[in-house]
């Protein structure tokens, strides 16, 4: 698809993403009111308000000022208009940070993975992915300014740090969807008449080998750095003092997938059946990974990447609905308070998936998996690569190319130049000689002998004419 039918959806998914997460935080408000407890009840409705707050402009109650006593919160007491400022600013950048990070993947997963027939589940479920993706990435960057907001900046950054990023992600699960089904529909309107999309060709045994190389990135945060022992040594790593001390949080976002330890204390069967969800993430990132090389027109490493992370993070989506299922029915709290799990783990799998992307495209090219293109490129006559078709089937000109599609033997040239006037002026194919032992030079010489006033008639091998 070209950028130009690409770009429309992909903006249009930005804005909508935008105004769909600005419209939750604005929703927050509403869950205040007396009304609200009564209808939804206490706990929902503060669980509801707990995961809009992240979006919402209305400031937390240690920012907020209080106009009755021209007071604020108890760490920010100086200067209240300064901290109320901030946390504006981080709100400002965080809703355009979403636009930022949306359009460009947005484009990217629409140019190469077309919402058309064969490809449209695969783009609904990577466009939902990339959607918590920019909204994850958007929290990251406006983290610094809702800190310094509080007014304690520089206390414990990279705790605070690790706490923020770690918020406002059940509201992307909804949102993000919505923006997806939405860019889908504007692609596949944008997408009527474009012709048909070339489809890469890549071995079987290629494109096992690029899955097996990508799981195995995945494998390693999830099974050899999730692990307990090793979880807590890289949470106990720390540099002596300074603004960067206790980065082990912050470590543990970006680094872990998940959480295990052995079967101590707990029944074989119920460990087992959580590490039945770990399981099925390395089983649908491999599998995905495996569909990635022949779904995407043209398989680049951004692409490759890219795609990496959304199945990444549909995997991780897959497993979390697997442990609400699975412990849903013991919880006190309904479904509401299980949900709460949705949406956890994405800045881990944006590392490991940039991580498994780039590792699969390395190992698809290593395997020989060169792949070839199943499917025309351009549908314009005049374009480069239908230049470049016709020139190997012979159709321009008059080389050997032109002679193994004609099928025969080699003849002259018109007399005196005749030319096909309904061909463009190019030269009229000549007639095909027949016969096994037909001689060029003789048919050669026989030719500009008989002269152009010869009257019509089928050259034989020997040279002679026939009367047709």
């Amino acid at each position: 698809m070209a950028y130009r039918c690409a770009a429309i959806p992909a903006l249009v998914g930005g804005l909508l993403l935008t105004a769909l997460l600005w419209w939750a935080g604005a929703s927050a408000q509403a869950l205040r009111l007396p009304g609200s407890g009564d209808v939804l009840g206490g706990q929902a409705a503060a669980e509801l308000e707990r995961w809009l707050l992240p979006w919402s402009y209305d400031p937390p109650a240690s920012v907020r000022f209080d106009a009755e006593s021209g007071a604020i919160g108890d760490t920010a007491a100086a200067d209240a208009g300064r901290y109320l400022g901030l946390y504006s600013t981080a709100m400002q950048i965080r809703f355009f940070a979403v636009f930022a990070f949306f359009v460009p993947g947005a484009l990217l997963l629409v140019r190469r993975l077309p919402p058309v027939r064969g490809r449209l589940t695969a783009a609904l479920l990577a466009l939902w992915a990339w959607g918590l993706v920019a909204g994850t990435l958007a929290v990251t960057v406006s983290a610094p300014w809702l800190i310094a907001s509080h007014g304690r900046g520089s206390y414990r950054i990279l705790p605070q740090l690790a706490s923020v990023i770690s918020t406002g992600r059940q509201a992307l699960v909804a949102t993000a969807l919505v923006t997806a089904l939405v860019t889908v529909l504007v692609a596949r309107i944008t997408a009527k008449g474009a012709g048909p999309l070339p489809q890469e060709v890549v071995p079987a045994r290629a494109a096992r080998l690029a899955a097996t190389v990508g799981t195995g990135a995945i494998a390693l945060s999830l099974v050899v750095l999730s692990y307990q022992p090793v979880a807590a040594a890289i949470q106990t790593v720390s540099p002596d003092g300074g603004l960067f001390s206790e980065p082990g949080d912050l470590l543990r976002t970006w680094l872990l997938l998940g959480a295990w330890d052995g079967p101590a204390g707990v029944q074989l069967g119920d460990w087992l059946l959580y590490r039945a969800a770990d399981v099925l993430i390395l089983v649908v990132v491999w599998w995905a990974l495996r569909r990635l090389p022949v779904l995407l027109t043209r398989a680049t490493v951004p692409a490759m990447a890219a795609g990496a992370v959304c199945a990444t993070v549909l995997a991780l989506l897959v497993s979390q609905l697997l442990r609400i299922a699975t412990e849903w029915s013991g919880l006190r709290w309904g479904l509401l308070h299980a949900s709460a799990v949705l949406g956890g783990g994405v800045p881990a799998a944006v590392t490991w998936g940039l991580v498994a992307g780039a590792a699969a495209a390395g190992g698809r090219r290593g395997g020989g998996g060169r792949a070839v293109h199943n499917g025309a490129t351009s549908t314009r006559p005049g374009s480069a690569p239908a230049r470049r078709r016709a020139r190997r089937a012979g159709g321009v000109g008059g080389g050997a190319g032109a002679r193994r599609a004609r099928g025969g033997a080699w003849a002259p040239p018109p007399p005196h130049g005749r030319h096909d006037l309904r061909a463009g002026l190019r030269p009229a194919p000549a007639r095909r000689l027949t016969g096994q032992g037909a001689d060029p030079s003789r048919a050669v010489r026989a030719h500009h002998a008989a002269g152009p006033a010869t009257s019509p008639g089928v050259r034989t091998p020997d040279g002679s004419r026939s009367a047709r």
